[in-house]
């Protein structure tokens, strides 16, 4: 599914409520009612336990870099002017297991280019931001927290 050429997320029924929850400005992640693991991406059993019994934890949004790339072109058309850009792997405070990918942006708002990639480094703090791209659809990205 695209907007505009951008790709968006598919939402099924056991992603639907870390989208839902993005939209409201929380980062959600998925819970194991039985072990109590996190786990993400979200998925109906838990790898651990093998239970289809989850919840929801809402996180404190921080985090730090743990690895980083580079895009640079031939991408997909609506992507190519903001090349080059980062696309960073975060691991949260709360769970360094849990690991999200996003961008690292200068403030909330800003493109996903607005942060020369030579600055960046594995281990700095971030905290996240949400960025609306649809109708239904935010985006966690992040932000320095300094």
């Amino acid at each position: 599914m695209t907007t505009d050429g951008f790709l968006l997320p598919a939402i099924d029924e056991d992603s639907a409520p870390f989208w839902e929850g993005t939209l409201a400005g929380e980062l959600r992640m998925q819970a194991c009612a039985d072990c109590g693991r996190r786990r993400f991406p979200p998925r109906p059993m838990c790898p651990h336990c093998q239970s289809l019994a989850s919840t929801w934890e809402v996180m404190s949004g921080r985090a730090t870099v743990w690895s980083f790339v580079v895009a640079h072109p031939p991408l997909l058309p609506a992507y190519q002017a903001l090349a080059p850009y980062n696309v960073i792997v975060v691991a949260l405070d709360e769970d360094p297991t849990l690991r999200l990918v996003g961008n690292l942006v200068a403030s909330a708002g800003d493109p996903i280019n607005s942060v020369d990639p030579a600055t960046i480094r594995i281990g700095e703090p971030v905290k996240v931001v949400f960025e609306r791209i649809a109708e239904d659809v935010a985006l966690p990205r992040w932000v320095r927290a300094a």
